[in-house]
């Protein structure tokens, strides 16, 4: 191998696995996952769609595609899965792409409130293409769905866009279906249903709550996250009108040759997510996130709450200071989260108020509901400076040390 790469691929394995990886968004894939990414695939370029390419040599290539098709359609209870996209922000690139036109208006969740850059951030090219509006969370933080009718009536948008990066709670999409077709109803502007379960994938797919792909025209998603994938993007749809729009977006629109090493990937991680053992997985996923948000709530610091994989942690309330100097001090003793802005941000989103815990990545490694609760002990410690850097970062070690090495993760 590379000695330097060989060199930094190694202490990356050591951050890690002395490490307790809280960011919301990572999680740590299947070592067969991992081989399949790295398999002869990699190697077979194949612009275009099974049957329908624009090289030759592909008909395994088109037998991995099918297969990575199918799997998310069963998994999700689908008509039509497109399984090329690189990541989640050309998924939602494509999906605009296939619903919109330049400049038409789209309804989505304050970015402050836990949206995500595609959703209309200002550096993103999102707002450069489209016209976007927001709308906010209920003073309880939570989504008001009579808040979100009255902002469909004003902005006539069309599109409107749910699902979040940031959001700790529930999502009623049956809900949010019934307050859409109540204003397409008397609206002149047809607003289409989108969703970007990226986050809660996994969830979704442990049937652990609701499927948007039954309410929404069009579903993006990531790969990894609580899905345990290869990193990359999926869409979703029943919508089978649309398959065609959809796929002229992915390709020849927004995409070259698709990567079907991650493909077969994320085929691998699809028939994994479909088996009971993963639902006991996030069960625990969603046992171990409340059991650290409900501790840290009992020492006395300001939390959201939960009901998914992931709660947001109110720093300058709690300790007086910035996310950025949180989530600083608590990677100095080996804890990873990243700064996040909360409800009611007074602070800019390069230092925010808050951090984002998510605790998918930790119960992938074995993470029990006690070590959860140890590891809210931790946070709070750290970010008090009740205890020595230097013992914090033993007790980090000791719990890291009694989980899975990250380069054996066999589901």
């Amino acid at each position: 191998m590379d000695k330097q790469i060989e060199k930094l691929l190694n202490k990356e394995a050591k951050r890690q696995n002395g490490g307790i990886e809280l960011i919301a968004s990572e999680n740590y894939p299947s070592k067969e996952t991992r081989a399949v990414c790295s398999s002869i695939a990699i190697a077979k370029y194949a612009e275009g769609y099974p049957g329908r390419r624009y090289y030759g040599g592909c008909e395994n290539i088109d037998g991995i595609e099918r297969l990575a098709q199918e799997r998310a359609k069963k998994l999700f209870g689908c008509a039509y899965a497109n399984v090329q996209p690189h990541s989640g922000s050309q998924a939602n690139f494509a999906a605009y792409k296939a619903l919109l036109n330049l400049g038409d208006r789209v309804l989505s969740l304050q970015l402050n409130d836990g949206g995500h850059l595609t959703h209309g951030s200002p550096v993103s090219f999102s707002s450069k293409l489209y016209d976007f509006h927001f709308y906010d969370l209920g003073i309880d933080a939570r989504l008001d769905y009579d808040l979100i009718a009255r902002r469909l009536d004003e902005v006539n948008p069309h599109l409107f866009l749910a699902g979040y990066s940031a959001y700790p709670y529930e999502i009623d999409f049956k809900r949010l279906r019934e307050v859409i077709d109540s204003h397409n109803a008397q609206s002149q502007t047809h607003a289409y249903f989108m969703v970007d379960m990226a986050h809660i994938a996994g969830i979704i797919a442990a049937k652990l709550t609701q499927n948007p792909v039954d309410y929404a025209d069009i579903v993006t998603s990531t790969t990894h996250k609580t899905l345990r994938g290869p990193r990359g993007g999926l869409i979703l749809s029943n919508r089978l009108d649309l398959a065609k729009k959809i796929d002229s977006a992915i390709f020849p629109y927004a995409q070259g040759g698709p990567l079907e090493n991650i493909i077969a990937g994320k085929a691998v991680a699809f028939r994994e997510d479909a088996s009971p053992k993963f639902v006991k997985y996030m069960t625990k996923v969603l046992e171990n996130t409340k059991a650290c948000n409900d501790e840290l709530s009992r020492r006395g610091a300001k939390v959201s709450g939960t009901e998914n994989h992931l709660f947001l942690l109110d720093v300058l309330t709690s300790f007086g200071i910035d996310g950025k100097t949180a989530q600083a001090e608590l990677e100095s003793i080996g804890i990873t989260t990243n700064k996040n802005t909360i409800h009611g941000e007074t602070l800019p989103p390069a230092r925010a108020s808050g951090i984002r815990i998510g605790f998918a990545a930790a119960t992938t490694r074995g993470c029990s509901k006690k070590q959860a609760m140890q590891i809210a002990g931790l946070i709070y410690d750290c970010l008090t400076r009740a205890k020595p850097k230097k013992d914090l970062r033993k007790a980090v070690e000791k719990i890291a040390d009694s989980w899975k090495d990250v380069n054996d993760l066999s589901f």
